[in-house]
């Protein structure tokens, strides 16, 4: 609308208001409470998200004056659409069921593939694992092999085979030999030797099937062990310099080896993190390959596939991943992702089926076909929220990445444990949160399905913990529900050996509102066991509740009442419990401090409440009920 076409009466009654103005109105309202410690969210990156953002927080980003495929890139490398490519991952070794799984993928939708077939060592089974597939028109990504350069020989060999010599080909080698290091604690040969063959894989790239990737640089390995997201850009980043460092001293060219690189990044569930993080990407690679002064402006272009991530993703309630990809999906396409993987939501439960790849696929279908996140070319530009999440990620991920430059680079940090305790800690603190339900994982630690049954133990996809002695240390990848998925496992085993489910018996008494609130939250709290829990409607009288609890038979009797009140109805419940079966567990949901050592002296096993490491508490009750030792 033109300025002179505006209802000048509309507008006089919405008058400008100016931060101060907000902030006078907010300081108000929270009626002397901390701003900071109310409204300001600190992400586990060591952002301060504000509660809101102005037009004003936009003035001093260095980046928005770029359009979208123009230098620094922050808006993707498109300009005409969003038109991301559609890749489908193919989790089997069989050459055969690999081939018959991509010609599916590609027929409804895919448009690329990618396989993860490591005994691919002669013509005939390249030949097999990509019959009927038009190379020329499907991107074709290996992402496992023993041997890339034999994995290359083999494709080009098939290119020629078809005789299909200089055309162009999409796809990519997943040669990552820092990777290898991380997840391995070793190198495969040696770094030398990890050189000789990048060097191979570029130059031969370059000359025989150009538009392939011959390096991959994995940063969902740093998010699959637990780091942040500004870790994961951050090492990423300083993983794919160390390749550059290297190649460029042996005299390649620059803009021979970046555009041979694509970084592979998993998508989380920090829905707006996410989509800032890839901008932040390529603003920040940008800079980097300006310092070996590329002649062409496609070097500074940074290739984006974004894989969604298994950390956050359960065995337990499985269809509730379906949701969690979906949106990560989301992230990926409003951040311009140039390819996208959403990985079927059964990955932890089993070896992905037919329905579960093709609900993945499908996916992404309906985000282009009927969301057409396709169509806008930059959806989130402009957003005064993501636009300075964009800016705090780059500051902090160029922070950690000069960090890692000053102490030698990638390779000294990996060497020295750095890169390895960076991310630990991050873990450590995000299993924390899990376990105080600080971190919500729905089904999980929160809301879980009492009826849901254990799946065949032989399909779980479980991470391996243990460390075993290499050379140097190794990033342990796992998923973030594993603990409390541990201890609803156990239940389950417990119950096929013939054993009694442990029973919940919710006792709620007194003040009405408290005693429903507080047996709803018993509910979820022991639910995530896996154990029966038997509800009841409020009691009138100790007498009543005592009566039912000591009928019911259960092992853990739940006392479901206001802190005011406990101090009159848990004495009695307590004893008259202990004195018919001395081994029944008495919990009071709550936690009324002035009282608890007289709770404790009646006889009161645990309190439950808000701030409960709720996986120890529950370890804790397997232990006592001799489910585990």
């Amino acid at each position: 609308m033109n300025q002179n076409d505006r209802n000048p009466k509309l507008f006089s009654e919405f008058p400008p208001i100016s931060t101060p103005q907000w902030e006078e109105k907010i300081i108000a309202d929270l009626k002397g409470a901390d701003y900071s410690k109310k409204l300001i969210w600190k992400t586990d990156e060591g952002i301060d998200v504000k509660p809101y953002y102005r037009a004003e927080d936009l003035r001093d980003l260095e980046y928005l004056g770029s359009l979208p495929a123009e230098a620094p890139y922050t808006r993707g490398l498109r300009k005409e659409d969003n038109n991301w490519i559609i890749r489908q991952d193919i989790f089997t070794d069989d050459v055969a069921e690999a081939n018959n799984l991509g010609l599916d993928a590609i027929n409804n939708g895919a448009d690329a593939v990618g396989f993860r077939v490591k005994n691919i060592s002669t013509h005939n089974q390249m030949n097999q694992l990509l019959a009927g597939i038009d190379i020329t028109k499907t991107g074709i990504h290996f992402i496992a092999s023993k041997s890339y350069p034999l994995t290359l020989e083999l494709f080009i060999y098939e290119v020629n085979h078809r005789g299909l010599e200089g055309k162009n080909f999409s796809g990519s080698m997943n040669f990552d030999a820092l990777g290898f290091l991380l997840l391995h604690g070793e190198f495969y040969k040696s770094m030398e030797s990890n050189l000789d063959e990048a060097e191979y894989l570029v130059n031969t790239i370059k000359t025989r099937i150009p538009g392939f990737k011959a390096i991959t640089v994995n940063g969902q390995f740093f998010t699959e062990a637990g780091g942040t997201l500004v870790e994961e850009l951050a090492f990423s980043l300083a993983s794919a310099n160390e390749y550059m460092a290297g190649l460029t001293g042996r005299g390649i060219n620059i803009d021979d080896i970046a555009p041979a690189m694509q970084f592979s990044f998993g998508i989380g569930s920090n829905y707006f993190l996410e989509i800032a993080k890839l901008r932040a990407a390529r603003f920040l690679w940008s800079r980097i390959v300006e310092q070996y002064k590329p002649e062409s402006a496609e070097s500074l272009k940074m290739y984006i596939h974004s894989a969604t991530s298994q950390w956050n993703k359960t065995y337990f309630d499985p269809f509730v991943n379906m949701l969690r990809t979906t949106t990560e999906g989301m992230s990926a396409a409003i951040g311009n992702a140039d390819s996208v993987s959403i990985q079927p939501f059964d990955i932890p439960v089993r070896k992905p089926g037919e329905f579960s790849q093709r609900i993945a696929r499908n996916q992404q279908l309906i985000l282009k076909e009927e969301a057409y996140l396709d169509k806008v070319v930059d959806p989130s530009a402009g957003s005064y929220y993501i636009e300075n999440l964009t800016e705090a990620i780059s500051t902090h991920a160029w922070n950690l990445f000069l960090e890692i430059e000053e102490k030698g680079g990638f390779l000294a940090c990996v060497k020295s444990g750095f890169v390895q305790g960076r991310i630990e800690a991050a873990a450590r603190k995000k299993d924390m949160d899990i376990a105080m339900r600080k971190t919500v994982i729905i089904g999980t630690n929160q809301y879980p399905n009492p009826t849901e049954v254990l799946q065949d133990e032989t399909n779980i996809n479980q991470s391996v913990t243990e460390q075993e002695s290499t050379t140097f240390r190794k990033l342990v990848l796992y998923r973030g529900a594993e603990g409390f998925e541990q201890v609803r496992r156990d239940t389950e085993k417990w119950v096929k050996k013939g054993k009694k489910r442990p029973g919940i018996f919710l006792l709620p008494i007194g003040n009405l509102a408290m005693s429903k609130a507080r047996a709803t939250f018993s509910t979820n709290f022991f639910g995530c066991a896996g154990y029966k829990i038997i509800d009841n409607q409020r009691f009138n009288s100790v007498d009543d509740g005592l009566n039912a609890a000591l009928g019911a038979k259960a092992e853990v009797v739940i006392i479901c009442s206001s802190d005011d009140e406990y101090a009159d109805i848990v004495p009695p419940i307590t004893s008259g419990l202990k004195r018919v079966n001395p081994d029944i567990k008495v919990v009071v949901a709550g936690f009324p401090k002035e009282i608890i050592e007289d709770m404790k002296a009646a006889g009161v096993d645990e309190f439950i409440h808000v701030r409960s490491n709720v996986l120890e508490t529950l370890r804790k009750f397997h232990a006592l009920l001799g489910i585990t030792k």
